[in-house]
C-alpha cells in the first residue's frame, strides 16, 4: 500500500521538509508539530527509504527528516545517498537508538542532525535550524559525544549501493526470489550480489551475513532469534 502523503506548500515557510517515518502515528505527530508550531512546510511524507529518495528527487526539500529503522532501505543508507546526490538537502536523523555506532555512522554518512525520539519535540526544530545553516546538532542526551571521533570505516564501506540493499533484505529474511522481485532483478543477479557481499565482508555463509547485518545495525536486534534460526 502506498503510504506517501503529499501536501501543498502553504505560505513561505522557513524550510521545506520531507518527512520519513514508518509509524503513521509518530509521523502524524511530527507533521502536526512542524505545521502548527513552526514555520516549516512539510511538502511530502512517507514510511520507507526507497520512496524517500523519490520524494527528495521530486521536491528537492531544504530538509529531510529520516527515521533510521525503515523497511527496504534504512535511514543510514538514505542519508548517504541524499548527501551524495542532493547536497542542498540537509538530513536530520530521528531515531530511538543512542549508541555511538549509530550516531557516528549517521554523521559520517552526511547527516547534520541526530535527534532521539524520546527528546523534547522542540529539539527537532532546533536540529532543523542548525541544519539549515550547515551546523551539526545532537540531542542533549548525546551532546557529550559531539567531539568524539567517528568510528573507522569498516568492510561495509566496500559494498556498492545495490549490494547494501541486498544485504539489508537478506537480513530481513527475504529469499533470493523475493529479493529479485522487490528489486526487479534476476535471481541469478541476486546470487551474484550475495556472493560479492560475502567476499567483501569476509563471511562464509548466509547466517554470517545476517549476523553482520545485525551487528552493523541494519536490522533490529529483537528479531535476531527468528532470523538466525530460519
Amino acid at each position: 500500500m502506498d503510504n506517501t502523503v503529499e501536501t501543498s506548500p502553504a505560505g513561505s515557510g522557513m524550510a521545506t521538509v520531507v518527512l520519513v517515518e514508518d509509524h503513521p502515528i509518530v509521523r502524524e505527530g511530527i507533521r502536526a508539530f512542524l505545521t502548527q508550531t513552526t514555520k516549516h512546510t512539510v511538502v511530502a511524507e512517507c514510511g520507507d527509504g526507497a520512496t524517500a529518495l523519490e520524494l527528495v528527487k521530486e521536491h528537492r526539500p531544504d530538509v529531510l527528516i529520516a527515521d533510521l529503522r525503515m523497511p527496504g532501505l534504512d535511514g543510514l543508507e538514505v542519508t548517504r545517498r541524499v548527501h551524495k546526490d542532493y547536497p542542498n538537502t540537509a538530513v536530520v536523523v530521528l531515531s530511538m537508538y543512542s549508541s555511538d555506532s549509530y550516531v557516528s555512522r549517521a554523521f559520517r554518512n552526511g547527516a547534520l542532525g541526530y535527534v532521539l525520539k524520546n527528546s523534547d519535540i522542540k529539539e527537532l526544530n532546533d536540529a532543523i535550524a542548525s541544519a539549515l545553516i550547515g551546523k551539526r546538532f545532537l540531542s542533549k542526551g548525546l551532546a557529550s559525544r559531539v567531539h568524539r571521533e567517528p568510528i573507522l570505516a569498516d568492510r561495509y564501506e566496500l559494498l556498492t549501493a545495490r549490494e547494501r540493499e541486498v544485504l539489508q533484505l537478506v537480513g530481513e529474511g527475504m529469499s533470493a526470489t523475493e529479493i529479485s522481485q522487490k528489486l526487479t532483478i534476476s535471481t541469478r543477479t541476486v546470487e551474484k550480489h550475495r556472493s560479492n557481499i560475502m567476499k567483501k565482508l569476509e563471511v562464509k555463509n548466509h547466517a554470517d551475513m545476517i549476523r553482520f547485518a545485525l551487528q552493523r545495525g541494519l536490522i533490529p536486534l529483537d528479531i535476531e532469534g527468528d532470523l538466525t534460526s530460519s
